[in-house]
């Protein structure tokens, strides 16, 4: 079911992004079975997932066909002096090699054993599938939702101090050095997640079943819910509504004022501002921000080095997204809050919805919209006491984690958990 409801949706995002006259997440996936893809590390971290179903040597085998297969295309690109512009040259063998390994399970496989490999060539596939169907939400916010909300967002940040603009000053200071580093670690925030991710499923192959809580879900619920908040409350980001062009980027002719990173907007009263059909609508929650406290919060129960880097990582991704102007102080909260959310709903529907699941989950819907609203329609109020507004905007974040940590029991493994009932070695197709 879960499937059909995913090839469903991609094919309705399709139709979508074809009355704009663009390819959409179906048209680019099949293109990068030939051409050179978007994200080659990504293609390679989805063929890591789906190799957590096969043993040692046939991973190994997997992986050396990836790479023949790219110096293959690199060969044949660099005789036809064919240039790769957009994207990289390598990524189309992690491809090949993940649908090969859906057509031996088909073809050379029965029972639990297909299953279990088309389960692990589903995962790897949905990640890459997450991608192109994020990029076409993205795609859609941008061209249905002209008017966008930051002038409110921006007057209501006065609350939190304009965290944006403080940080965008201090990534400037950093230099080139730490600029590309705080970029690489923005964009490469899915890769970080499929090591988390590996870690959790490393003894699949071992036990010939999926655990049945583990990374990956929350991260590809938390793509497919976020933008469609984007579409009821679209946000672009102070670079590009009150950008100067600071790291290549800016809204030139539709921002509202060069201020960012230098001087905070005045408080004026806010009025929706129209922007161009191009730029996502992606900032309110920050996805980023909430894919990266999934990662964080995934790692509690990882070996040192993984917590270490779980946290690096969330620290790195705030930065990054304060410092480059692509959100506000108020976008970050309601990150953490919708992943919180979400990563509780996840686990109350694995392990039995119980008071304490229910309770934590209503509670976080309701933080979150009063994030949402108190930014919208109380903007002037927050900026007139940011000593009332902004430690209350904080607090109600936190109280979200905290009641996440007490019901998840995240840093005391050893502690009761909700009884698990007896399950077969592997779910039914």
């Amino acid at each position: 079911m879960a499937g059909v409801a995913a090839l469903g949706f991609s094919i309705a995002l399709e139709i979508a992004a074809r009355r704009y006259g663009l390819p959409g997440p179906l048209t680019n996936q099949a293109k990068e079975v030939v051409f050179a893809p978007a994200s080659g590390p990504l293609l390679y971290a989805s063929m890591a997932l789906m190799m957590v179903v096969l043993t040692w040597r046939e991973r190994f085998v997997a992986a050396g066909a990836a790479i023949g297969i790219d110096v293959a295309f690199l060969l044949v690109r660099w005789a036809f002096d064919a240039r790769v512009s957009d994207g990289h040259s390598f990524g189309n063998g992690a491809l090949w090699v993940i649908l090969g390994c859906a057509v031996v399970a088909v073809t050379r496989r029965t029972g639990r054993e297909r299953v279990l490999m088309l389960k692990g060539v589903g995962l790897g596939l949905l990640l890459v599938a997450g991608r192109k169907t994020g990029d076409t939400w993205l795609l859609v916010t941008s061209k249905t939702r002209p008017a966008v909300l930051d002038p409110y967002v921006a007057i209501a940040d006065h609350a939190l101090g304009s965290p944006s603009w403080l940080a965008g000053r201090l990534v400037a200071a950093t230099g080139p050095v730490g600029e590309h580093v705080l970029d690489w670690i923005y964009a490469q925030l899915a890769v970080a997640a499929v090591v988390v991710a590996l870690y959790q499923l490393r003894n699949v192959a071992a036990e010939r079943r999926f655990p049945r809580h583990h990374l990956v879900r929350t991260f590809l619920v938390i793509g497919l819910l976020g933008p469609a908040v984007y579409m009821i409350y679209p946000v672009v980001g102070p670079v590009f509504t009150y950008g100067t062009g600071a790291f290549g980027t800016g809204g030139e002719q539709w921002a509202m004022a060069n201020l960012w990173p230098h001087t905070p907007p005045p408080v004026s009263t806010p009025h929706p501002w129209t922007y161009d059909g191009v730029t996502p609508r992606n900032c309110m929650p920050s996805l980023h921000t909430a894919w990266a406290t999934a990662i964080f919060i995934h790692s509690r129960r990882a070996p040192r080095v993984l917590r270490f880097a779980g946290t690096f990582w969330l620290i790195a991704t705030l930065g990054a997204t304060l410092g480059f102007g692509y959100h506000y102080g108020i976008d970050i909260l309601a990150g953490v809050v919708f992943a919180v959310t979400i990563e509780a709903a996840l686990r109350s529907f694995d392990h039995g919805w119980d008071r304490p699941g229910i309770q934590l989950v209503t509670y976080g819907t309701v933080v979150f919209a009063a994030l949402l609203a108190s930014a919208r329609f109380l903007p002037m109020e927050m900026a007139a006491r940011p000593w009332a507004f902004g430690p209350l905007l904080v607090l109600a974040m936190v109280s979200v984690v905290y009641g996440y940590v007490r019901t998840a029991r995240l840093w005391n493994p050893k502690a009761a958990a909700p009884a698990r009932k007896t399950e077969p070695q592997l779910e039914p197709a």
